[in-house]
Protein backbone atom coordinates (compact mmCIF):
# COMPACT_ATOMS: atom_id res chain seq x y z
CA UNK A 1 0.00 0.00 0.00
CA UNK A 2 1.23 3.31 -0.98
CA UNK A 3 1.27 6.20 1.15
CA UNK A 4 -2.04 8.27 1.20
CA UNK A 5 -1.58 11.47 -1.04
CA UNK A 6 -1.95 14.12 1.96
CA UNK A 7 0.75 16.36 2.86
CA UNK A 8 1.69 15.77 6.81
CA UNK A 9 2.11 19.41 8.47
CA UNK A 10 5.65 20.15 9.62
CA UNK A 11 6.70 19.08 12.48
CA UNK A 12 7.33 20.97 15.32
CA UNK A 13 9.19 19.07 17.02
CA UNK A 14 12.10 18.90 14.26
CA UNK A 15 12.30 22.58 13.11
CA UNK A 16 14.34 23.98 10.35
CA UNK A 17 15.77 27.22 9.40
CA UNK A 18 13.85 29.65 8.37
CA UNK A 19 13.66 30.67 5.34
CA UNK A 20 13.17 34.56 3.70
CA UNK A 21 10.82 36.00 1.24
CA UNK A 22 13.26 37.04 -0.78
CA UNK A 23 12.88 34.17 -3.01
CA UNK A 24 8.93 34.88 -3.39
CA UNK A 25 9.05 38.98 -4.18
CA UNK A 26 12.41 37.95 -6.84
CA UNK A 27 10.89 34.92 -8.70
CA UNK A 28 6.87 34.83 -8.33
CA UNK A 29 6.41 38.31 -9.99
CA UNK A 30 8.65 36.64 -13.13
CA UNK A 31 6.62 33.84 -13.29
CA UNK A 32 3.73 35.32 -12.85
CA UNK A 33 4.43 37.50 -16.08
CA UNK A 34 5.44 35.20 -17.95
CA UNK A 35 2.60 32.90 -17.95
CA UNK A 36 0.37 35.48 -17.96
CA UNK A 37 1.77 36.80 -21.61
CA UNK A 38 1.37 33.07 -22.68
CA UNK A 39 -2.48 33.20 -21.49
CA UNK A 40 -2.87 36.41 -23.32
CA UNK A 41 -1.70 35.31 -26.41
CA UNK A 42 -4.17 32.21 -26.43
CA UNK A 43 -7.17 33.49 -24.57
CA UNK A 44 -8.06 36.33 -26.81
CA UNK A 45 -8.50 34.23 -29.87
CA UNK A 46 -12.30 34.24 -28.53
CA UNK A 47 -12.20 38.95 -28.73
CA UNK A 48 -11.02 38.63 -32.12
CA UNK A 49 -13.78 35.99 -33.28
CA UNK A 50 -16.39 37.83 -31.56
CA UNK A 51 -14.74 41.38 -32.46
CA UNK A 52 -15.14 40.72 -36.37
CA UNK A 53 -12.49 37.92 -37.25
CA UNK A 54 -14.71 35.55 -37.96
CA UNK A 55 -16.75 37.48 -40.32
CA UNK A 56 -13.51 38.94 -42.30
CA UNK A 57 -11.82 35.61 -42.87
CA UNK A 58 -15.14 34.01 -43.42
CA UNK A 59 -15.06 31.41 -40.23
CA UNK A 60 -18.55 29.37 -40.03
CA UNK A 61 -18.68 28.36 -36.55
CA UNK A 62 -17.42 24.74 -37.29
CA UNK A 63 -14.28 25.80 -38.89
CA UNK A 64 -13.75 28.35 -35.40
CA UNK A 65 -14.15 25.42 -33.47
CA UNK A 66 -11.49 23.70 -35.48
CA UNK A 67 -8.83 26.49 -34.91
CA UNK A 68 -9.39 26.47 -31.40
CA UNK A 69 -9.00 23.48 -30.96
CA UNK A 70 -5.79 23.21 -33.24
CA UNK A 71 -3.90 25.20 -30.55
CA UNK A 72 -4.31 22.55 -28.14
CA UNK A 73 -3.28 19.62 -30.73
CA UNK A 74 -0.36 21.30 -30.91
CA UNK A 75 0.20 22.06 -27.26
CA UNK A 76 -0.06 18.62 -26.88
CA UNK A 77 2.75 17.38 -29.06
CA UNK A 78 5.44 19.35 -27.20
CA UNK A 79 4.44 18.81 -23.35
CA UNK A 80 7.01 16.26 -22.64
CA UNK A 81 9.81 16.57 -25.22
CA UNK A 82 10.04 20.01 -23.80
CA UNK A 83 9.58 19.36 -20.19
CA UNK A 84 12.40 16.93 -20.55
CA UNK A 85 14.76 19.53 -22.12
CA UNK A 86 13.77 21.84 -19.13
CA UNK A 87 14.45 18.93 -16.35
CA UNK A 88 17.37 17.98 -18.42
CA UNK A 89 19.18 21.28 -19.70
CA UNK A 90 17.59 24.45 -19.04
CA UNK A 91 13.81 25.48 -18.28
CA UNK A 92 15.37 29.62 -18.03
CA UNK A 93 16.45 29.08 -21.79
CA UNK A 94 12.97 27.03 -23.15
CA UNK A 95 10.83 29.85 -22.08
CA UNK A 96 13.12 32.55 -23.34
CA UNK A 97 12.62 31.61 -27.09
CA UNK A 98 9.49 30.67 -26.57
CA UNK A 99 8.66 34.61 -25.40
CA UNK A 100 9.83 35.18 -28.13
CA UNK A 101 8.31 32.67 -30.90
CA UNK A 102 4.81 33.10 -29.12
CA UNK A 103 5.00 36.80 -29.59
CA UNK A 104 5.94 36.94 -32.94
CA UNK A 105 3.18 34.15 -33.70
CA UNK A 106 0.56 36.10 -31.90
CA UNK A 107 1.38 39.77 -33.96
CA UNK A 108 1.00 37.26 -37.23
CA UNK A 109 -2.30 36.50 -36.27
CA UNK A 110 -3.21 40.26 -37.06
CA UNK A 111 -1.35 40.35 -40.41
CA UNK A 112 -2.99 36.76 -42.32
CA UNK A 113 -5.38 37.20 -45.03
CA UNK A 114 -7.01 33.87 -44.87
CA UNK A 115 -8.12 31.03 -42.84
CA UNK A 116 -5.20 28.49 -43.37
CA UNK A 117 -2.61 30.75 -42.72
CA UNK A 118 -4.70 31.43 -39.29
CA UNK A 119 -4.87 27.33 -38.94
CA UNK A 120 -0.80 26.88 -39.46
CA UNK A 121 -0.67 29.69 -36.88
CA UNK A 122 -2.56 28.36 -34.30
CA UNK A 123 -1.23 25.05 -34.36
CA UNK A 124 2.27 26.63 -34.24
CA UNK A 125 1.53 29.16 -31.43
CA UNK A 126 0.15 25.42 -29.30
CA UNK A 127 3.62 24.03 -29.82
CA UNK A 128 5.43 27.07 -28.90
CA UNK A 129 3.53 27.06 -25.64
CA UNK A 130 3.46 23.65 -25.17
CA UNK A 131 6.40 23.53 -22.23
CA UNK A 132 5.67 26.26 -20.82
CA UNK A 133 3.60 25.12 -17.87
CA UNK A 134 4.95 22.23 -16.85
CA UNK A 135 8.62 23.53 -16.97
CA UNK A 136 7.67 26.38 -14.56
CA UNK A 137 6.10 23.85 -12.20
CA UNK A 138 9.55 22.35 -12.34
CA UNK A 139 11.01 25.26 -11.77
CA UNK A 140 9.36 26.46 -8.99
CA UNK A 141 9.69 22.90 -7.10
CA UNK A 142 13.46 23.77 -7.12
CA UNK A 143 13.03 27.25 -5.55
CA UNK A 144 9.88 26.77 -2.67
CA UNK A 145 9.78 23.63 -0.34
CA UNK A 146 6.56 21.56 0.05
CA UNK A 147 4.86 23.85 2.55
CA UNK A 148 5.26 26.43 -0.09
CA UNK A 149 4.28 24.85 -3.46
CA UNK A 150 0.59 25.46 -3.37
CA UNK A 151 0.94 29.20 -2.89
CA UNK A 152 4.15 29.39 -5.37
CA UNK A 153 2.26 27.27 -7.89
CA UNK A 154 -1.37 29.12 -7.16
CA UNK A 155 0.73 32.68 -8.05
CA UNK A 156 2.16 31.31 -10.99
CA UNK A 157 -1.20 30.21 -12.26
CA UNK A 158 -3.23 33.40 -11.13
CA UNK A 159 -1.17 34.44 -15.01
CA UNK A 160 -4.33 32.95 -16.42
CA UNK A 161 -7.24 34.37 -14.33
CA UNK A 162 -5.67 37.78 -13.97
CA UNK A 163 -4.91 37.85 -17.45
CA UNK A 164 -8.58 36.63 -18.51
CA UNK A 165 -9.61 39.95 -15.83
CA UNK A 166 -8.14 42.33 -17.95
CA UNK A 167 -7.65 40.91 -21.18
CA UNK A 168 -11.31 40.97 -21.14
CA UNK A 169 -11.55 44.33 -20.72
CA UNK A 170 -8.66 45.87 -22.32
CA UNK A 171 -8.91 43.41 -25.80
CA UNK A 172 -13.06 44.73 -25.84
CA UNK A 173 -12.06 48.50 -25.96
CA UNK A 174 -9.17 47.27 -28.57
CA UNK A 175 -11.76 45.48 -30.48
CA UNK A 176 -13.97 48.27 -30.43
CA UNK A 177 -11.13 51.42 -31.23
CA UNK A 178 -8.86 49.65 -33.74
CA UNK A 179 -9.83 46.33 -34.76
CA UNK A 180 -9.02 42.89 -34.26
CA UNK A 181 -6.14 42.59 -36.12
CA UNK A 182 -4.36 45.82 -34.50
CA UNK A 183 -5.77 43.90 -31.14
CA UNK A 184 -3.36 40.72 -31.32
CA UNK A 185 -0.21 42.82 -32.57
CA UNK A 186 -0.61 45.03 -29.86
CA UNK A 187 -0.97 42.41 -27.52
CA UNK A 188 1.41 40.14 -28.87
CA UNK A 189 4.64 42.96 -28.92
CA UNK A 190 4.74 42.41 -24.46
CA UNK A 191 6.05 39.07 -24.81
CA UNK A 192 8.93 39.49 -27.24
CA UNK A 193 10.14 42.43 -24.71
CA UNK A 194 9.80 40.66 -21.70
CA UNK A 195 11.98 37.53 -22.97
CA UNK A 196 14.49 39.81 -22.18
CA UNK A 197 13.68 40.47 -18.62
CA UNK A 198 13.03 36.92 -18.22
CA UNK A 199 16.66 35.90 -19.09
CA UNK A 200 18.38 38.54 -16.53
CA UNK A 201 16.20 37.74 -13.56
CA UNK A 202 15.64 34.15 -13.41
CA UNK A 203 17.85 31.00 -12.72
CA UNK A 204 17.44 27.40 -13.04
CA UNK A 205 18.82 26.46 -10.18
CA UNK A 206 19.33 28.39 -6.41
CA UNK A 207 22.91 27.57 -6.46
CA UNK A 208 22.74 30.15 -9.19
CA UNK A 209 21.37 32.58 -7.88
CA UNK A 210 23.82 35.75 -7.26
CA UNK A 211 21.21 37.49 -4.97
CA UNK A 212 20.33 34.59 -2.54
CA UNK A 213 22.83 34.60 0.89
CA UNK A 214 25.02 31.30 0.87
CA UNK A 215 23.31 30.00 4.25
CA UNK A 216 19.90 30.46 2.62
CA UNK A 217 20.94 28.29 -0.75
CA UNK A 218 22.19 25.64 1.94
CA UNK A 219 18.70 25.59 4.13
CA UNK A 220 16.69 25.71 0.83
CA UNK A 221 18.60 22.77 -0.48
CA UNK A 222 19.49 20.60 2.67
CA UNK A 223 14.89 21.07 3.10
CA UNK A 224 14.38 19.83 -0.77
CA UNK A 225 16.56 16.59 0.21
CA UNK A 226 14.58 15.94 2.95
CA UNK A 227 11.91 15.80 0.89
CA UNK A 228 12.57 13.80 -1.67
CA UNK A 229 14.33 11.19 0.97
CA UNK A 230 10.79 10.57 2.15
CA UNK A 231 8.78 9.94 -1.57
CA UNK A 232 9.28 6.47 -2.81
CA UNK A 233 11.92 6.27 -5.62
CA UNK A 234 10.33 5.79 -9.12
CA UNK A 235 12.95 4.59 -11.77
CA UNK A 236 12.40 6.60 -14.96
CA UNK A 237 9.53 8.16 -16.90
CA UNK A 238 7.86 4.75 -18.45
CA UNK A 239 7.35 3.79 -14.63
CA UNK A 240 5.93 6.99 -13.51
CA UNK A 241 4.02 6.99 -16.54
CA UNK A 242 2.42 3.11 -15.89
CA UNK A 243 1.35 4.76 -12.18
CA UNK A 244 -2.05 3.77 -11.42
CA UNK A 245 -1.75 7.18 -9.44
CA UNK A 246 -0.80 9.29 -12.31
CA UNK A 247 -3.35 8.09 -14.56
CA UNK A 248 -5.87 8.80 -12.64
CA UNK A 249 -4.68 12.63 -12.13
CA UNK A 250 -4.25 12.05 -15.86
CA UNK A 251 -7.89 11.26 -16.53
CA UNK A 252 -9.25 13.80 -13.44
CA UNK A 253 -7.05 16.62 -15.48
CA UNK A 254 -8.46 15.68 -19.00
CA UNK A 255 -12.20 15.90 -17.63
CA UNK A 256 -11.75 19.06 -15.60
CA UNK A 257 -9.90 20.97 -18.73
CA UNK A 258 -13.43 20.39 -20.54
CA UNK A 259 -14.98 22.70 -18.37
CA UNK A 260 -12.42 25.34 -18.57
CA UNK A 261 -11.49 25.56 -21.88
CA UNK A 262 -14.95 25.36 -22.63
CA UNK A 263 -15.66 27.99 -20.38
CA UNK A 264 -12.88 30.15 -21.69
CA UNK A 265 -12.84 30.23 -25.39
CA UNK A 266 -17.04 30.58 -25.29
CA UNK A 267 -17.63 32.81 -22.51
CA UNK A 268 -17.44 36.08 -24.31
CA UNK A 269 -19.31 34.47 -27.27
CA UNK A 270 -22.25 33.25 -24.57
CA UNK A 271 -22.47 36.78 -23.15
CA UNK A 272 -22.37 38.76 -26.35
CA UNK A 273 -25.30 36.74 -27.50
CA UNK A 274 -27.78 38.44 -24.40
CA UNK A 275 -30.52 40.96 -26.02
CA UNK A 276 -28.56 44.68 -25.93
CA UNK A 277 -24.98 43.18 -25.36
CA UNK A 278 -22.11 44.71 -27.27
CA UNK A 279 -18.60 43.83 -26.99
CA UNK A 280 -17.22 46.22 -24.42
CA UNK A 281 -20.00 45.24 -22.09
CA UNK A 282 -19.09 41.76 -22.94
CA UNK A 283 -15.74 42.22 -22.36
CA UNK A 284 -16.40 43.96 -18.70
CA UNK A 285 -18.88 40.72 -17.54
CA UNK A 286 -16.24 38.42 -19.55
CA UNK A 287 -13.74 39.83 -16.40
CA UNK A 288 -16.15 39.25 -13.18
CA UNK A 289 -15.93 35.49 -13.18
CA UNK A 290 -11.97 35.66 -13.00
CA UNK A 291 -12.13 38.46 -10.27
CA UNK A 292 -13.64 35.58 -8.01
CA UNK A 293 -10.97 32.71 -9.01
CA UNK A 294 -8.35 35.06 -8.00
CA UNK A 295 -9.81 35.59 -4.34
CA UNK A 296 -10.65 31.60 -4.41
CA UNK A 297 -7.31 30.76 -5.47
CA UNK A 298 -5.69 32.24 -2.75
CA UNK A 299 -7.75 30.94 -0.26
CA UNK A 300 -7.35 27.23 -1.46
CA UNK A 301 -3.73 27.33 -2.02
CA UNK A 302 -3.58 28.92 1.83
CA UNK A 303 -5.80 26.25 3.31
CA UNK A 304 -3.79 23.64 0.93
CA UNK A 305 -0.28 24.76 2.47
CA UNK A 306 -1.42 25.35 6.11
CA UNK A 307 -3.54 21.89 6.64
CA UNK A 308 -1.34 19.80 4.45
CA UNK A 309 -3.85 18.66 2.54
CA UNK A 310 -4.34 19.03 -1.09
CA UNK A 311 -7.20 16.74 -2.31
CA UNK A 312 -9.70 17.90 0.23
CA UNK A 313 -9.41 21.15 -1.98
CA UNK A 314 -9.51 19.51 -5.19
CA UNK A 315 -13.07 16.94 -5.13
CA UNK A 316 -15.15 20.23 -3.80
CA UNK A 317 -14.65 22.95 -5.98
CA UNK A 318 -15.05 20.70 -9.34
CA UNK A 319 -18.56 19.37 -7.90
CA UNK A 320 -19.49 23.28 -7.24
CA UNK A 321 -18.54 23.91 -10.57
CA UNK A 322 -20.24 21.09 -12.07
CA UNK A 323 -23.58 21.97 -9.93
CA UNK A 324 -23.41 25.78 -11.03
CA UNK A 325 -22.53 24.88 -14.63
CA UNK A 326 -26.04 22.95 -14.37
CA UNK A 327 -27.95 25.33 -12.44
CA UNK A 328 -27.06 27.78 -15.10
CA UNK A 329 -28.64 25.81 -17.70
CA UNK A 330 -31.73 25.17 -15.67
CA UNK A 331 -32.05 29.01 -15.66
CA UNK A 332 -31.97 29.16 -18.73
CA UNK A 333 -31.45 32.72 -21.14
CA UNK A 334 -34.39 34.86 -19.78
CA UNK A 335 -33.14 34.88 -16.59
CA UNK A 336 -29.81 36.15 -17.70
CA UNK A 337 -28.30 37.82 -14.44
CA UNK A 338 -29.03 34.40 -12.09
CA UNK A 339 -28.09 32.77 -15.10
CA UNK A 340 -24.68 34.68 -15.12
CA UNK A 341 -24.39 34.11 -11.40
CA UNK A 342 -23.98 30.95 -11.51
CA UNK A 343 -21.39 30.68 -14.44
CA UNK A 344 -19.62 33.11 -12.43
CA UNK A 345 -19.45 30.62 -9.11
CA UNK A 346 -18.52 28.07 -11.61
CA UNK A 347 -15.62 29.26 -12.82
CA UNK A 348 -14.45 30.56 -9.57
CA UNK A 349 -14.53 26.65 -8.30
CA UNK A 350 -12.83 25.66 -11.76
CA UNK A 351 -9.91 27.65 -10.93
CA UNK A 352 -9.28 27.55 -7.26
CA UNK A 353 -7.64 23.98 -7.38
CA UNK A 354 -4.59 24.92 -9.46
CA UNK A 355 -1.67 25.22 -6.86
CA UNK A 356 -3.15 21.98 -4.75
CA UNK A 357 -3.60 19.67 -7.74
CA UNK A 358 -0.34 20.54 -9.10
CA UNK A 359 1.56 20.68 -5.29
CA UNK A 360 0.20 16.87 -5.00
CA UNK A 361 2.28 15.74 -8.05
CA UNK A 362 5.64 17.05 -6.85
CA UNK A 363 5.01 15.36 -3.53
CA UNK A 364 4.35 12.03 -4.54
CA UNK A 365 7.04 11.78 -7.29
CA UNK A 366 10.06 11.90 -6.69
CA UNK A 367 12.39 14.90 -8.75
CA UNK A 368 13.93 12.40 -11.38
CA UNK A 369 10.39 11.81 -12.72
CA UNK A 370 7.57 14.75 -11.40
CA UNK A 371 8.55 16.89 -14.76
CA UNK A 372 7.91 14.46 -17.20
CA UNK A 373 4.55 13.45 -14.82
CA UNK A 374 3.29 16.87 -14.88
CA UNK A 375 3.89 16.98 -18.48
CA UNK A 376 1.72 13.61 -19.45
CA UNK A 377 -1.00 15.19 -17.06
CA UNK A 378 -1.30 18.20 -18.85
CA UNK A 379 -0.95 16.29 -21.67
CA UNK A 380 -4.07 14.76 -21.24
CA UNK A 381 -5.47 18.17 -20.04
CA UNK A 382 -4.57 19.48 -23.16
CA UNK A 383 -6.53 16.43 -24.69
CA UNK A 384 -9.71 17.70 -22.53
CA UNK A 385 -9.04 21.31 -23.77
CA UNK A 386 -9.00 20.26 -27.31
CA UNK A 387 -12.55 18.43 -26.64
CA UNK A 388 -13.72 21.31 -24.28
CA UNK A 389 -13.20 24.02 -27.09
CA UNK A 390 -14.33 22.11 -30.26
CA UNK A 391 -17.02 19.94 -28.80
CA UNK A 392 -18.34 23.23 -26.96
CA UNK A 393 -18.54 25.21 -30.48
CA UNK A 394 -19.89 22.32 -32.28
CA UNK A 395 -22.74 21.64 -30.10
CA UNK A 396 -23.21 25.45 -30.01
CA UNK A 397 -23.51 25.41 -34.32
CA UNK A 398 -25.46 22.32 -34.51
CA UNK A 399 -27.97 22.93 -32.35
CA UNK A 400 -28.14 27.17 -32.54
CA UNK A 401 -28.05 27.84 -28.82
CA UNK A 402 -25.60 26.95 -25.99
CA UNK A 403 -27.90 23.99 -23.83
CA UNK A 404 -26.31 21.21 -25.06
CA UNK A 405 -22.64 22.95 -24.34
CA UNK A 406 -23.84 23.37 -20.73
CA UNK A 407 -24.64 20.41 -20.10
CA UNK A 408 -21.45 18.88 -21.68
CA UNK A 409 -19.39 20.51 -19.61
CA UNK A 410 -21.00 20.39 -16.54
CA UNK A 411 -20.75 16.50 -16.99
CA UNK A 412 -17.42 16.53 -17.79
CA UNK A 413 -16.94 18.41 -14.36
CA UNK A 414 -19.26 15.79 -12.49
CA UNK A 415 -16.89 13.29 -13.75
CA UNK A 416 -13.54 14.89 -12.89
CA UNK A 417 -15.29 15.49 -9.05
CA UNK A 418 -16.04 11.82 -9.05
CA UNK A 419 -12.20 11.20 -9.98
CA UNK A 420 -10.64 13.68 -7.73
CA UNK A 421 -13.04 12.29 -4.74
CA UNK A 422 -11.19 8.29 -6.11
CA UNK A 423 -8.33 9.54 -4.85
CA UNK A 424 -9.45 11.21 -1.43
CA UNK A 425 -11.42 7.77 -0.42
CA UNK A 426 -9.18 5.35 -1.69
CA UNK A 427 -5.90 6.29 -2.47
CA UNK A 428 -4.37 2.64 -1.52
CA UNK A 429 -5.71 1.91 -5.17
CA UNK A 430 -3.15 4.45 -6.54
Amino acid sequence: MERALTTPPPDPSNPRPSLSASRWWRLIPVVFITYSLAYLDRANFAFGMAGGMAKDLDITTALSSLLGSLFFLGYFFFQIPGVYYATKGSARRLIFISLLLWGGLAMATGIISNVHWLMVIRFLLGVVEGAVLPSMLVLLSRWFTRTERSRANSLLIFGNPVTILWMSIASGYLVHSVGWRWMFIWEGLPAIAWAFCWWRLVEDHPEKAGWLPPAEKETLRTAIQLEQQAIPPVSNYLAAFKSRKVLLLSLLYALWSIGVYGFVLWLPSIIHAAPGMDIIKAGWLSAFPYLLAIIDMLCASWFSDKTGNRKIVVWPCLLLAAVTFYLSYLTGAHHFWLSFALLSLAGMAMYAPYGPFFALITEILPANVAGGAIALINSFGTLGSFAGSYLVGYFNGATGHFDASYIFMAAALLLSAIAAGLLRLHSHLL
